[in-house]
């Protein structure tokens, strides 16, 4: 399973929105309205890639399901 190419490009898609969202927390801390579009932004961001993730663990789940 650790070296189905499909897991591991999930597995970097949930890292990635960890990334997001801790870059968007910090950018709260800091205030200011600047700092306040940006972390918008980011958690935007986080909520796409989220669904992105979502959807490949859900294909990979599929997937390992019917034996592939």
């Amino acid at each position: 399973m650790l070296n189905d190419p499909l897991f591991i490009i999930a597995a970097i898609a949930c890292l990635l929105v960890l990334v997001i969202l801790v870059l968007g927390i910090g950018s709260f801390g800091k205030g200011g309205a600047g700092a306040a579009k940006r972390s918008n932004k980011l958690m935007r961001y986080r909520i796409y890639a989220q669904a992105v993730a979502v959807g490949l663990i859900l294909l990979f789940v599929f997937i390992r399901r019917m034996g592939g």
